[in-house]
């Protein structure tokens, strides 16, 4: 089971990376088109403009109308698998990886003592209560006020963030956050840019003026799909970095990443009208930077991740068999050539420490994984202890011989 578990993860993710690729590089090129159509030479009511690009060594030249009064082209190209497809491989990578698959821990005994099973449930409910919470506002309160559904939509995000951080492991948190994002952007294609875009083609063909509410209800959600793009890239590739999601301030930093994800987002979206886009978004990568790095540093918002622990319960001199022994037990399980617990493979990310030297060369990658940011043992499957951590600690900072 192990090996088709992989072949599938493999799978569902190749399908679900060159999808996204699909979907963002026609959503940022359409809002490319937005902001640098002209006005165009063909004086007509229904044409918003125009504009020509350069591409593949030849010209190209692109209309936007409305199609009033007009017979409808064919053929008429639609955009919409791409958001579809990226959405059912995430979905699918979701159910390989956490809900059925058990290769990456949906748990984390130090956040809280919940089962695999309620644990799944509450990752799944945050996803579909997210969606529903944000549909609703936007559907029912924008119109009355998009400050306050906006604000709501802010809120009830931070809310969601927090109790996935307190719940779930951190990397889970951090991919069920970005899951959560990627479900609004492909609802609003399924639920509110493609049936407008459906009743916009019925009304050209039966030779009606389309209704303008529909075509700015659209536009606002696709709006919202292209600021969330950028957030939710770096919380799918947030997995690699366990200081990030390993973090006792986790929560804080998930928001700092969408933020400044969004901010320069709207920074290369204003670009055209706003002259001092460069040095703007030079400073506001810099102040995002800052913020993370003070924010994420180790031991941020604890007293250090192992600071419960008495020093007088450690001895002067951890030596490396002292230190192999924890590896041995609580690290080996897994990272092994021919492991105790398969459900990630042999040696995953290609970490073994079946060789001492190995071990030895690899000292400062085990204290960021199991000191610093306890990511590792992943869930804390194997039990290591807050002593055993301590220890791991003196032996490297002792040179780790």
């Amino acid at each position: 089971m192990t090996h088709l578990f992989e072949l599938l993860d493999l799978t569902f993710r190749w399908v679900h990376v060159i999808a996204g690729i699909m979907w963002i590089g026609n959503s940022l090129l359409f809002n490319w088109l937005d902001r640098n159509l002209r006005p165009s030479a063909r004086a007509a009511p229904e044409v918003y403009g125009d504009t020509w690009l350069l591409h593949s060594g030849a010209f190209y030249f692109v209309e936007k109308t409305s199609l009033a009064g007009q017979a409808m082209p064919r053929p008429l190209h639609w955009f919409k698998w791409q958001a579809y497809t990226t959405w059912l491989s995430g979905a699918a990578l979701l159910v390989v990886v956490y809900y059925a698959g058990g290769r990456a821990l949906l748990t984390d005994p130090a956040r809280a003592n919940i089962t695999p099973a309620a644990a799944t449930g509450i990752a799944i409910a945050s996803i579909v209560a997210g969606w529903l919470v944000y549909d609703v506002l936007w559907r029912l309160v924008a119109p009355r006020s998009a400050t306050t559904a906006g604000v709501a939509s802010i809120v009830a995000l931070v809310l969601i963030v927090y109790i996935l951080t307190s719940l779930l492991s951190g990397r889970a948190a951090f991919l069920h956050v970005g899951a959560l994002l990627a479900t609004i952007m492909a609802g609003n294609v399924a639920m509110t840019i493609m049936p407008s875009q459906r009743v916009l083609v019925a009304a050209v063909t039966a030779g009606r003026p389309p209704d303008p509410a529909l075509a700015i209800a659209a536009k606002t959600r696709s709006i919202h799909n292209n600021y969330l793009t950028f957030p939710v890239i770096v919380l799918m590739v947030s997995s690699h970095f366990p200081g990030i999601y390993g973090h006792p301030l986790s929560w804080l930093l998930i928001l700092v990443l969408i933020t400044i994800g969004a901010a320069v987002r709207h920074i290369l979206n204003v670009r055209f009208t706003f002259r001092p886009w460069k040095p703007t978004l030079c400073l506001t990568l810099a102040a995002g930077f800052a913020v993370l790095f003070v924010v994420g540093r180790p031991g941020a918002g604890t007293g250090g991740p192992v600071s419960a622990v008495a020093a007088a319960d450690i001895p002067a001199h951890v030596s490396f068999a002292d230190a192999r022994s924890i590896v041995d037990r609580r690290c080996a399980a897994c990272h092994s050539a021919t492991p105790a617990i398969t459900d990630f493979g042999s040696a995953p990310g290609g970490v073994s420490f079946d060789d001492p030297a190995r071990i030895q060369a690899l000292a400062a990658r085990i204290r960021v994984r199991a000191v610093e940011t306890r990511t590792m043992p992943l869930g804390n499957r194997t039990n290591m202890t807050d002593r055993e951590r301590v220890m791991l600690a003196k032996w490297i900072d002792q040179g780790a011989h």
